[in-house]
C-alpha cells in the first residue's frame, strides 16, 4: 500500500477514530483532554479497552503488553476505523511488535473508503512507524500526541497536527513555517515559556528558540523516513530494520529525520554510531534533524553529527524542529519529500506531489 493522502485528507468530521495507549500511562485530565480535542474535530473517538490501565508491577508501562498489543489489534483491524492515535509516548511500544500478526494487520488496513488507515503518535511510538512502513508499507503521521503537554501548552500544535489530519499533503511544506519571522516567533515563545516555567535545555536557551539552517548543503528527494533515535538505535537488528545497507536499492532513496530528548552527548555518540555501524545511514541521502530537547547544547549535537557524516556527501540540515520541541510540528513519514538546502538559505523540506 503507498499513501492516498497527497490528493485527500486523511480524515473528515464524523470519522471513527481509536484512541490508545500502546507505551506509557496516562492520567484521567491528560485522557479527557485529548478526547475533547479530537470531539471538538468533529471526530467520533472510541477508547482502547486498556487505555486508563496500568501494569500491575512498573510504573511506566499503561497496562500488560498482552492488554496494550489487543488495544493496538482491535483499533487497527476495527472495520470502522479511519485512524488509530497514541494518546502518549514514554516508553513499551516495541515490546508489542513480535506478538503482532501481520498478515492480519495487512487483511484490515483499508478504512470504510477503500483507503488505508492511518497511525499517529511520535517519540516511542517510532517503534511501530518502522513496524508499520516495514511489514505494511503505509505512511504514517510523526507527530504530538493529544495526551500530552503541547496539546495543552502550545499555541500552535493543536492545529498544526488538524492540518495534517483534515488537508491533503502534496505540496505541504514541513517544520516551523518559513513565513513567520523567527525573530518574532522566538519573542511569543520566549514570552510563553518564562510565564509558564517551562525547563529549558542544557544549552541555557529556550528549546523553542530555533531556526532552521543547513549544515552541508544540497538537494535530495526520497521517501522519509525515521524518528527518535533512541528508538531507531534500539530496533537494530531487529527484522524492521534488517538488511538496512542494501535498503536503498530495494525501496530507493530516503531521507532520514533524526531527534532525541534527555540524552547526554555521549549518549547520541554512541547511538549515532550504532546506527553507522549497522548501515541505517547508508540507505539515506540526506538528513533532518529535528529537536534535541535536554540533551546537550545544539552546537555540540550538530558538531557530532558532522563529525560522523558531514563527508558523505549528503545534505544535512538542523533544527527543524520535529520531535519534543514545545512547538513540534508534524511529519509524515513514508511519503516523498524533497529537501533544498542552500548556503546562506532557510531550507526547504516539503512532501512532493504525484506529478512533481
Amino acid at each position: 500500500m503507498s499513501s492516498p493522502y497527497l490528493e485527500s485528507a486523511p480524515l473528515v468530521p464524523g470519522d471513527v477514530v481509536r484512541l490508545i495507549a500502546p507505551s506509557g500511562p496516562t492520567d484521567e485530565d491528560s485522557l479527557q483532554r485529548a478526547v475533547s480535542v479530537l470531539e471538538g474535530w468533529g471526530l467520533n473517538v472510541v477508547l482502547g479497552e486498556h487505555v486508563r490501565a496500568r501494569h500491575p508491577h512498573v510504573s511506566y508501562l499503561a497496562g500488560t503488553d498482552e492488554q496494550r498489543r489487543a488495544d493496538l489489534v482491535e483499533a487497527w483491524c476495527d472495520p470502522a476505523a479511519a485512524a488509530v492515535i497514541a494518546l502518549r509516548g514514554g516508553y513499551g511500544a516495541m515490546r508489542l511488535i513480535d506478538g503482532l500478526d501481520f498478515a492480519q494487520l495487512r487483511r484490515h488496513g483499508l478504512r470504510p473508503d477503500g483507503r488505508p488507515k492511518l497511525l499517529t503518535g511520535s517519540s516511542d511510538i517510532t517503534a511501530l512507524h518502522q513496524a508499520w512502513d516495514h511489514h505494511l508499507g503505509v505512511a504514517t503521521l510523526f507527530c504530538p500526541m493529544p495526551g500530552n503537554a503541547p496539546f495543552k501548552d502550545s499555541a500552535v500544535v493543536p492545529a498544526e497536527v488538524a492540518s495534517w489530519l483534515f488537508a491533503p499533503w502534496a505540496g505541504r511544506e514541513l517544520g516551523f513555517p518559513a513565513a513567520e519571522d523567527d525573530a518574532a516567533r522566538r519573542s511569543r515563545t520566549l514570552s510563553v515559556d518564562s510565564a509558564r516555567g517551562n525547563r529549558h535545555s542544557a544549552s541555557g536557551e529556550s528549546p523553542r528558540d530555533a531556526v532552521p539552517h543547513t549544515l552541508v548543503p544540497g538537494t535530495a528527494t526520497g521517501r522519509l523516513t525515521g524518528g527518535n533515535l533512541s528508538l531507531i538505535g534500539a530496533g537494530m537488528g531487529s527484522p524492521e530494520l534488517a538488511g538496512v545497507r542494501e535498503a536503498r536499492g530495494r525501496r530507493g532513496p530516503t531521507i532520514a529525520l533524526l531527534e532525541d530528548v534527555d540524552e547526554e552527548l555521549y549518549r547520541l555518540d554512541n547511538l549515532l554510531l550504532q546506527l553507522d555501524r549497522g548501515g541505517w545511514f547508508a540507505s539515506a541521502d540526506a538528513v533532518v534533524l529535528g529537536s534535541w530537547v535536554d540533551c546537550a547544547p545544539i552546537a555540540e549535537v550538530e558538531a557530532l553529527v558532522l563529525d560522523f557524516l558531514g563527508d558523505r556527501g549528503m545534505p544535512i540540515v538542523s533544527e527543524m524542529g520535529f520531535g519534543h520541541h514545545p512547538d513540534a510540528p508534524s511529519a509524515p513519514l513514508g511519503v516523498e519529500v524533497t529537501l533544498d538546502a542552500q548556503v546562506g538559505e532557510r531550507p526547504r523540506l516539503w512532501v512532493r506531489g504525484r506529478d512533481e
